[in-house]
């Protein structure tokens, strides 16, 4: 059978919305019509989609499966049609795709002063996706951190950054001015396996809550600051990599003249970001032993 795109669209809108009345609002079509669409497009698949209640609509389990797949599929299309525009305009874009943390801001500007017609875009990515925007066709080059799927991706290595152990200002470890990995036992981590959240904001409120904890690297603690958050450095923790990547079908053109000023201007600034004692229930001590109320130094990696 033929994919028909524009229900595909109808379903990932009542998935979304799980109601047939606000997903036809959205949609600026009838709420008959879209009932209709949906059981036709059942039909089509040989398989119910949606369990339906007076209420309110649920996925199926072959539904879930179909707006996991949705999602990426309508992303690949807009993403495509966009780049057929904006080629039969004449114009050239580059979206750079950068983990929290890490500032590609430099590498822009060394690019954007040999290539000034080409039109650069940043994409700030979630923290659990890393390559996919690759994969999608969001971005055509990335600034991540490993581990993240790197088959059909050429990387490019730019250097290590620490990560450090982040807790509530409350918690009996947050008067350490170091810890152990061994420290960390049995304490609750935050992470993609346990519990995903939708930004790091989210993350963080949970950690001052209470809620667990969390290592992240260096430059993020360095990026959010707040009185009721420490950041110790754990001593055994192995450093993580950075790098750029791109999808080895579209390394060529702009793209490849940005990887390469990239990995020359990025390794120059930023170098491996290391440290000693990260710091703590506030203050952590500075070079001359005095207390500082930054939570670690944190040197860019832009």
């Amino acid at each position: 059978m033929d994919l028909d795109l524009r229900k595909l669209r109808y379903f990932v809108a009542v998935a979304e919305h799980r109601q047939f009345g606000r997903a036809a609002q959205a949609l600026f079509i009838a709420q008959p019509v879209l009932s209709r669409q949906i059981r036709a497009f059942e039909q089509e698949l040989g398989c119910l989609l949606f369990t339906r209640t007076t209420r309110s609509v649920e996925l199926t389990a072959a539904g879930r499966q179909l707006y996991d797949e949705a999602r990426r599929i309508t992303t690949v299309v807009d993403t495509a049609l966009r780049r057929v525009h904006e080629a039969e305009r004449g114009e050239q874009r580059l979206v750079i795709a950068f983990s929290p943390g890490l500032h590609v801001s430099n590498a822009i500007r060394a690019f954007t002063a040999s290539h000034p017609k080409v039109q650069i875009d940043v994409f700030p990515l979630r923290w659990w996706e890393q390559d996919a925007p690759l994969r999608d066709g969001r971005a055509h080059v990335g600034y991540l951190r490993r581990p993240f799927d790197d088959s059909g991706l050429r990387t490019v290595p730019i250097g290590h950054e620490t990560k450090v152990a982040c807790l509530p200002v409350t918690h009996p470890l947050a008067g350490r001015h170091t810890l152990t990995s061994a420290d960390l036992d049995g304490e609750p981590i935050l992470d993609v396996r346990t519990r995903r959240t939708s930004s790091l904001e989210e993350k963080f409120e949970l950690i001052a809550s209470g809620q667990g904890l969390a290592l992240v690297p260096l430059s993020v603690a360095g990026s959010y600051s707040r009185p009721d958050l420490v950041y110790l450095h754990v001593t055994d923790a192995l450093p993580v990599e950075t790098c750029l990547a791109v999808p080895e079908s579209s390394c060529a053109g702009p793209v490849r003249d940005f990887l390469d000023i990239a990995t020359a201007t990025l390794r120059r600034h930023s170098g491996d970001v290391e440290t000693g004692e990260a710091g703590t229930a506030g203050p952590a001590p500075d070079d001359s032993g005095r207390k500082s109320r930054k939570p670690a130094h944190a040197p860019s990696a832009d």
